[in-house]
């Protein structure tokens, strides 16, 4: 139990966030307090600071200098500038570790994590943070380098963080997923392997993301969260099982299917057959992936698989929200030569990046500001109508060869029905 001698800080503006319907994280630090001595004095002064916040509505936290031997980045430095009135949370920094490539744990470990954790810092584990690493909060100075000489023994190695290349993320992918275009973990580890220095030691204008998604569901958010985003996709035909298609059916029902499945085919590419079967035009569908998830054990990506690439995606900074803009429509990734190409043009795109980008300015800002092609010409891509950023705005489109066309088409057909 807390320390009886100890003075729980008054939390009455911090009580209000457990009145909602959804679990409140003061209530897990509370626990936390009330339940164990040894963190007890720490959290009960971070509770009090976070109270002090929230009545002069402005954070108490600055940052510093700080971090263990060899790195220039993975430790997020957190001095209160409150220390005197709560002064056993005056110092709560904060480790970034690097995940296993897909999330990948057993309990063994996660135990092991937690044994560290209760020996240097102050309880608190976050599995992950928006870049995807292990975050370890609140430990002091003094025990910043034992924690992660520990972790590191344990076969983990530090994460990014400042202006450097961050922790990449991927989903599940292969391991558990059937809609995977792609091995996402191998291409994982194979970028982060090759450029890991540009994620311990900051020698970018700013941060630069990765991150890897099996399919154009995109479960780790890559698209408007990464500077590069790498999603599974196929360029062949849908496979369509019509036997679990009517199997389907007649679960669910006809009016279900066309509703909830058909009807809501952004580029209207389903029919719904008198039969029961599913026609499919590949040609118009845009991979949302909607059909595939309601009907999993009747439709499948193609075998033709692999990746789309898209740059420049981040959350508000100086323009605002991005979206990634297509960059390679399709890249095959079968094989390990095609992966070590891949990864080499990576390191053009880091490169061009640390190069021509301003202080704090993300891939996508240098990118709006310098202009796509420029951005294609320095990274050896050439044009192609699939790298879209938004809709046209002007409906007015070129009809000076339609005519042409049209004599071509007409002259195409009179010929097929003359020799039938």
């Amino acid at each position: 139990m807390a320390n009886k001698d100890m003075k729980v800080h008054p939390t009455p503006m911090l009580d209000e966030l457990e009145k909602g319907p959804w679990p409140s994280f003061i209530t897990g630090l509370k626990r936390l307090r009330d339940a164990d001595k040894r963190y007890s004095p720490v959290v009960n002064d971070l509770l009090g600071q976070l109270e002090h916040s929230y009545e002069e509505k402005l954070g108490f936290w600055k940052g510093g200098a700080i971090s263990v031997l060899g790195y220039g980045a993975g430790v997020i430095p957190r001095f209160s500038e409150v220390a005197d009135k709560f002064p056993e949370s005056s110092e709560f920094h904060l480790l970034r570790i690097i995940p296993p490539a897909g999330f990948h744990y057993n309990t063994d470990l996660l135990r092991k994590f937690c044994d560290v954790w209760e020996k240097y810092g102050a309880g608190f584990i976050v599995f992950h943070g928006q870049s995807g690493d292990i975050m370890f909060q609140g430990v002091n100075s003094e025990n910043t380098q034992a924690a992660f000489d520990e972790l590191n023994e344990m076969g983990f190695d530090m994460g990014g963080a400042g202006p450097d290349l961050r922790t990449s993320m991927n989903c599940v992918g292969h391991a558990r997923c059937e809609m995977s275009c792609y091995d996402e973990i191998k291409l994982h580890r194979s970028i982060l392997n090759e450029y890991l220095d540009e994620m311990h030691r900051p020698a970018l204008p700013y941060k630069f993301k990765f991150k890897f998604s099996g399919c154009p569901n995109d479960c780790v958010n890559a698209i408007h969260r990464a500077d590069m985003a790498i999603i599974g996709t196929w360029r062949d035909d849908m496979k369509v099982d019509q036997a679990k298609v009517k199997e389907y059916v007649e679960e669910l029902g006809r009016d279900y299917i066309q509703e909830h499945v058909v009807g809501m085919c952004p580029s209207k590419s389903l029919k719904l057959n008198d039969d029961d079967t599913l026609e499919v035009d590949n040609k118009s569908c845009v991979r949302c992936m909607h059909c595939l998830n309601v009907m999993t054990k009747a439709l499948s990506p193609g075998d033709d698989k692999g990746v789309v690439v898209l740059i420049g995606g981040k959350r508000t900074l100086k323009i605002g929200d991005l979206m990634g803009t297509v960059i390679r429509p399709f890249v095959k990734l079968d094989t390990d030569e095609q992966i070590e190409e891949f990864v080499e043009w990576c390191g053009e795109v880091i490169d061009f990046f640390a190069e021509n980008a301003l202080e704090h300015e993300r891939t996508g800002e240098m990118i709006d500001r310098i202009g796509l092609p420029a951005f294609l010409e320095g990274v050896g891509v050439e044009p192609d109508p699939n790298m879209v950023l938004h809709p046209r705005q002007v409906s007015y489109v070129r009809t000076d060869d339609f005519q042409e066309e049209l004599e071509k088409a007409r002259a195409k057909k009179a010929a097929k029905e003359a020799a039938e």
